[in-house]
């Protein structure tokens, strides 16, 4: 059973419309939804979780018709917004005694063991946390209730590098068991190249791409040249270009590419970037 189906989704606001996006998200797999602010990342997580109603289009959540059954499924989603909507007064102990009323199947010795390797304080009120540490309480929580899919938009936000690299480990470990998924948004890419499964692409609300990370990595090359030897290559070898006074970056298909040029791997943000300035 796939964690997540999305088929032709399609949301409208003024000024923004969310176009006809799919995808599939595996059991046990780890997919990056990609993009700038204001690609549609957000807007798709609360289609999602049903939070806005999509115009057309379905959403399918462990089996489940997320219009029909959300409330049935909520125990199995752990979810982290870019606002982590905690009431200011409470501590980290307080939201622990809360969260177990909540959730059926609340861990308070997972919690604690979270908390406690995540370094937030006990019985500071929230409204004294910043805006790293609201992240970090928001992603222990998430992951103390037995929860079989994660979403999560933009959790590394406002956490500094080392602690970024402690909760991507985390989440790496999370999907150790093939019945736990995550679906996680974020315009840090390289964040996402070291943890997804899979990676797909937003730009103003268009789906770019959606595929496995590794066959996109070894997919695709770079070669840097002049001007003059970018004219050798034929129209279907160069999939992105950038051309400067100075010479030429070219994202070509690896199989594609002719004896005499010297081909360069290629980061998933490095194709992201040059898949953006083209759709410009």
């Amino acid at each position: 059973m796939n964690a997540l189906e999305i088929k032709n989704l399609n949301k409208s606001f003024l000024g923004f419309s969310l176009n006809n996006v799919s995808f599939t998200l595996p059991s046990g797999c780890i997919m990056g939804l990609v993009g700038e602010n204001g690609a549609g990342k957000s807007t798709t997580i609360k289609l999602i979780l049903d939070m806005l109603h999509k115009d057309s289009g379905t959403i399918t959540i462990l089996g489940r018709d997320n219009g029909k059954d959300i409330s049935l499924i909520k125990e199995d989603i752990g979810v982290v917004m870019d606002e982590v909507g905690i009431p200011e007064c409470l501590t980290v102990k307080q939201v622990g005694k809360v969260m177990r009323h909540t959730f059926q199947n609340w861990n308070d010795a997972e919690y604690t063991r979270l908390v406690q390797k995540l370094s937030l304080p006990d019985n500071k009120p929230f409204k004294g946390f910043s805006r790293g540490m609201k992240m970090k309480l928001g992603i222990a929580i998430a992951m103390s209730h037995g929860a079989k899919l994660l979403l999560l938009d933009e959790p590394t936000n406002g956490l500094d590098p080392v602690v970024r690299d402690e909760v991507v480990d985390m989440f790496y470990d999370f999907t150790r068991d093939e019945d736990h998924s995550i679906l996680i948004s974020s315009h840090i890419v390289s964040d996402l190249e070291k943890l997804c499964d899979y990676v797909a692409f937003l730009h103003k609300g268009k789906l770019l791409l959606c595929e496995e990370k590794d066959e996109l990595i070894s997919e695709y090359g770079i070669i840097h040249c002049t001007v003059e030897q970018l004219s050798e290559l034929g129209k279907e070898v160069v999939k992105y270009k950038k051309e400067t006074p100075y010479g030429a970056e070219i994202i070509v298909s690896r199989k594609d590419v002719p004896d005499g040029f010297k081909l360069s791997p290629i980061s998933i943000e490095e194709l992201f970037v040059f898949m953006v300035k083209e759709e410009k």
